[in-house]
């Protein structure tokens, strides 16, 4: 479905992926401490989630953030966490046992392979991942068709675009009532398509608010997005120069 470039696991554009970039430091910390402490209700104890917060770097979720409106984080404070968490019981890459999560041996093969890794979850987390479960919407039916996203994005946001235009193309008439995927527009294309493709490093989100202001807010590919995907559309794209 999604044609992928090979690429080496030193390649630099990777570290623009706050999710893969993530895993692998999560991954890194099993490694040399053990498996990561789960609380009764089997999120990671706040030991780790505290450790995350600070090490992750995550934009718009880093401490200073989190940190405003909560005196302490539990992992449910630190939504990128619970994502990755969930995401990696989803592909059986981590589970629960004793009272801690650890690594399957699939997921102890990617320990440490930013290429292999971002391959392997790539799939998994444009199209079986569950993102509505982040939203408040019932948006079970959003399912992007992402050969006709990636391909309309790739010659949009080479350059740059705003969110007001993207939602103009692929939200057509905000009005209309029919179409259960984006009936509520901006917040479910930033839920479903440009969170997603932001969070795994294949586009950047240049302004605007970290959350749901989707008109406010600018995109555009990273380098990791030219270096990893093969689209049809690529003989289209008037190439930009990149800083």
């Amino acid at each position: 479905m999604i044609a992928l470039k090979p690429i080496p696991d030193d390649l630099p554009a990777l570290q623009g992926s706050p999710l893969i970039r993530s895993i692998l430091l999560l991954m890194a910390w099993i490694e040399e401490h053990g498996p990561i402490p789960l609380t009764p209700s089997t999120a990671f104890k706040r030991v780790f989630v505290e450790w995350a917060a600070h090490h992750f770097d995550w934009p718009g979720h880093r401490p200073e953030d989190l940190y405003a409106v909560n005196r302490v984080l539990n992992e449910q404070d630190f939504l990128p966490l619970m994502v990755i968490h969930d995401l990696l019981l989803q592909m059986k890459l981590g589970r629960h046992y004793k009272g801690s999560f650890r690594l399957t041996k699939a997921g102890q093969a990617l320990a440490g392979r930013p290429a292999a890794l971002f391959s392997e979850i790539l799939p998994w987390w444009l199209t079986e991942f569950n993102h509505s479960a982040l939203s408040r919407f019932d948006a079970a039916e959003a399912r992007p068709d992402w050969r006709i996203y990636l391909n309309i994005l790739n010659v949009e946001a080479e350059g740059g675009v705003t969110g007001a235009r993207l939602r103009e193309i692929f939200c057509e008439d905000p009005t209309e009532r029919d179409r259960p995927s984006f009936d509520d527009g901006s917040h479910a294309l930033s839920l479903h398509v440009l969170r997603p493709l932001v969070w795994i490093g294949l586009l950047d989100k240049i302004s605007g608010k970290p959350r749901y202001q989707l008109e406010k807010a600018a995109y555009v590919k990273t380098p990791l997005w030219e270096a990893t995907l093969l689209l049809m559309t690529d003989p289209l794209v008037r190439k930009q120069t990149r800083h």
